[in-house]
């Protein structure tokens, strides 16, 4: 699955594909695993979310990436790796591409995912049942972004990072109001935006 981003003609000094791992176990079990505890050793790809990527690299439609950084949780993890495998690349793990940390709703049912987002419409700074606030997500999502426009030039990157810290991401900049970022169409598991 594919979404193009729309920026401004010369805006960037590299190109970017931001990707949301494949399906993982935690979406299977429908469960929020945002912690490093569980994220980075469990909840790794399911067998759907193999099969998404093998498809994905059978039919790789954009330009071919010339650096792979990764959250470090299993399920970027082992999506950017079969990536970086296909493509004969190293992986860089980056851990501001993590998950949004969801505080108390950790490991409880994805069905708190709407309370939080509700929240989340009223004020992006909240940080409510110790919830990451969507304004640091948005700041340390950003923050990946420009250190790699200052390090780089005429890169192909892909970023391997999760649907929430990228829908963020990419409210950001479009310049919206981060109190808005579930009004963009929820980024699919195995997708790639481009910037």
């Amino acid at each position: 699955m594919s979404n193009t981003f729309p920026a401004t003609p010369g805006q960037w000094h590299n190109r970017y594909l931001l990707m949301r791992h494949g399906h993982s176990l935690a979406n299977q079990q429908r469960s929020i695993i945002s912690s490093p505890e569980r994220g980075l050793v469990g909840y790794g790809l399911s067998p759907r979310g193999r099969e998404q990527l093998d498809g994905l690299l059978a039919d790789w439609r954009w330009a071919a990436p010339t650096r792979i950084l990764h959250s470090d949780f299993l399920r970027t993890t082992e999506t950017a790796a079969r990536i970086a495998q296909h493509f004969g690349l190293r992986l860089e793990a980056e851990t501001r591409l993590r998950e949004r940390h969801f505080g108390a709703f950790e490991g409880e049912g994805d069905d708190h995912y709407a309370e939080v987002w509700a929240r989340d419409a009223l004020d992006p700074a909240h940080r409510h049942a110790g919830v990451e606030a969507v304004a640091e997500v948005a700041a340390r999502m950003r923050e990946v972004i420009d250190q790699l426009e200052q390090r780089y030039a005429g890169e192909t990157l892909l970023l391997v990072s999760h649907g929430d810290p990228l829908q963020i991401l990419l409210t950001a900049l479009e310049g919206r109001e981060l109190s808005r970022h579930r009004e963009r169409p929820p980024l699919a598991p195995a997708s790639i935006t481009v910037l």
